[in-house]
């Protein structure tokens, strides 16, 4: 049985701590990444409101950072159709966030599954 004090004979654990006791110490960190995921949800969320459907389900991400949009969508040939629509696409959202968005920036996600 390994004791609580080691994960293996070979490598004592240094410094255990409880759980709760780490995230209260990274309460910050942890703060502010919720509300970076959280910002990018709405973000994305406006973006699909303002694209048709079908290609709405293409984005998978979206971001605005400095005044520029930067979306993620499945494939190439979706990029080349969102490319089509971005100057709508930057006004409607700029107005839905209440600002300016100066740049539109499309990449091309890897498929699901595949190795980095």
């Amino acid at each position: 049985m390994v004791s609580p004090n080691q994960y293996s004979d070979k490598h004592p654990m240094q410094n255990p701590r409880v759980v709760s006791e780490l995230l209260q110490l990274h309460n910050n960190k942890l703060k502010r990444l919720a509300e970076r995921l959280d910002e990018r949800a709405t973000v994305l969320a406006v973006v699909h409101r303002n694209l048709p459907a079908r290609l709405a389900a293409q984005v998978a991400s979206a971001g605005l950072e400095k005044g520029r949009l930067t979306l993620g969508v499945r494939g190439g040939a979706w990029g080349s159709r969102l490319r089509y629509v971005t100057g709508e696409l930057r006004g409607a959202v700029g107005k839905a966030l209440g600002t300016d968005i100066i740049s539109v920036r499309i990449r091309v996600l890897p498929p699901a599954g595949s190795e980095p």
